[in-house]
This record gives C-alpha cells, sequence and structure tokens, in this order.
C-alpha cells in the first residue's frame, strides 16, 4: 500500500505540475497496517501430522481431496516454491523422467526450472495417476490441481483447506502472534531446513546461499535471507559449525 500511494502521488504531482489536474485525490495520511506476520518454521514433527491431517478433508470435499492435499504440501515443502506458482502447475509443466519442474509467470516474470528428488517424482508420479481419473478436457494443459477436474484450485479454497488441517494437526499459534501459521510458511520452512541440513553436512553454507536463492526464484540473496528465521535447530547448527571451525583453527596454531 505504501509503494503504491508514493507512486501515485508522484503520478498526480506531475499532473498537477503540467496542469492535468487541480489537486490530489489521495489520503494525506495513510492508515497504520497490522505488523507483518512473523514467519513459522514448522519441525519435522508438525509437517508429518500436517500430511496426517489431510485425511480429515474427507468431510464437505470430494474423495479426491485429502490425496492430492497431501501432494501440494509435499511440493510446496519440497520445491520452495510460492502457492500461486503450485496452483498454475499444469501437467506438461512437471516433467517425471527429467525430474524437474518448469515453473512460468513467477513474481518477477521470469521462468525457472525447479529439480526434484526421487521422493517427491514418486509422489507426484501417483498423483498424476489420481488427477488422469478426473475429466481433463485441455490435455497436457489441465492444471495439476482441481478436485472436479476442469478448474483448478484457487488460492482461497487452499488457504482455507490448509487452516482446517492445521487446526486438526493440533498446530496453534505462537505465544504472542496474533494470527495462526500459514500455508506460505513452508516456503520459509524448506529454507530454514535447507540451510539447517547443509550445515549439519558440513557444507559451505555462504558458497551454497545464491544457489538456494535461485531454487527460491529472488534475484538476489538479500531477499532469501529473510525467509532463514534464527530457529533454534538454525542457530545450534551454525553454532556447532563454528565450533569446529575454532577448533579447526586452534590446531593450526
Amino acid at each position: 500500500m505504501v509503494l503504491k500511494h508514493s507512486v501515485l502521488s508522484g503520478l498526480f504531482r506531475f499532473a498537477i505540475s503540467r496542469g492535468y489536474a487541480d489537486r490530489s485525490p489521495l489520503p494525506t495520511v495513510l492508515p497504520n497496517l497490522p505488523p507483518a506476520q512473523t514467519p513459522y518454521v514448522y519441525s519435522t514433527d508438525e509437517l508429518r501430522r500436517l500430511l496426517e491431517a489431510t485425511s480429515t478433508l474427507r468431510t464437505g470435499y470430494s474423495r479426491h481431496v485429502p490425496a492430492m492435499y497431501r501432494t501440494m504440501i509435499l511440493l510446496l515443502y519440497g520445491t520452495g516454491m510460492r502457492i500461486g506458482e503450485a496452483l498454475r502447475l499444469t501437467f506438461q509443466d512437471v516433467d517425471l523422467v527429467e525430474k524437474v519442474i518448469t515453473i512460468h509467470c513467477t513474481k518477477f516474470y521470469k521462468t525457472r526450472l525447479v529439480p526434484i528428488g526421487p521422493k517427491l517424482s514418486g509422489e507426484l508420479a501417483a498423483h498424476f495417476e489420481r488427477r488422469g481419473l478426473l475429466p481433463m478436457p485441455q490435455g497436457n494443459a489441465a492444471p495439476l490441481f482441481a478436485s472436479r477436474g476442469i478448474r483448478g484450485w484457487t488460492y482461497q479454497s487452499v488457504v482455507t483447506m490448509f487452516q482446517h488441517v492445521r487446526r486438526a494437526a493440533g498446530i496453534e499459534r505462537p505465544i504472542g502472534e496474533p494470527r495462526p501459521p500459514r500455508i506460505h510458511d513452508l516456503r520459509h520452512t524448506a529454507a530454514v531446513h535447507r540451510v539447517v541440513a547443509w550445515y549439519q553436512s558440513g557444507q559451505d553454507v555462504q558458497r551454497l546461499l545464491p544457489q538456494l536463492a535461485t531454487f527460491l526464484g529472488h534475484i538476489d540473496i538479500q531477499s532469501t535471507q529473510r525467509y532463514l528465521q534464527m530457529t533454534p535447530e538454525l542457530l545450534e547448527a551454525a553454532s556447532q559449525r563454528f565450533a569446529e571451525y575454532a577448533m579447526e583453527g586452534s590446531h593450526e596454531e
């Protein structure tokens, strides 16, 4: 909102200076916006509970929804992609032979390739079979996630289903946070878990961060850094790595 107000203010200042308008219709004072929500990093146990809780979507939804929603959670966590990117996926965007997903129309209007591992490939292969049982008049251009075959899932329906699954999984709102964890937080979780795994396996995290930024579809590392919340796991992994580095240095003296 602040950015839009700034851009429009500049436009109207130009229009007024050229005599195209007498005054600006924009408000002089912007309303106070609620503070940004703190990203929530799900633990591996909470991820397991989320996957198990997708079975509760049998009530009030198509019989295909529980398994499909489970696949979506695995996809979002396994690739770190944005929800909108996942919802725009079609059959032709997923290459199970080469194990790569092509993401079009990203946030920065670019196309990127996202590699996937064997477990996620197997999950998507099973999803292809389930999805193929529904009508697909568009062929390979059909949406990957759709309950009744023709129209793909909407952002709002996916968000609503997630809150139902979250409650069933017993994941509550953190103390001091006015809003509950979101499905978007799976993207933050994917980034943090990847960095923790790098630390634990002794990888050069600083060297790999640009690759993580590309994987997530960011234009620079700064955009990725805000996804890396200093969770206890990440802090412990980083501290352990630093301790090992310090010990190696002490032996050289």
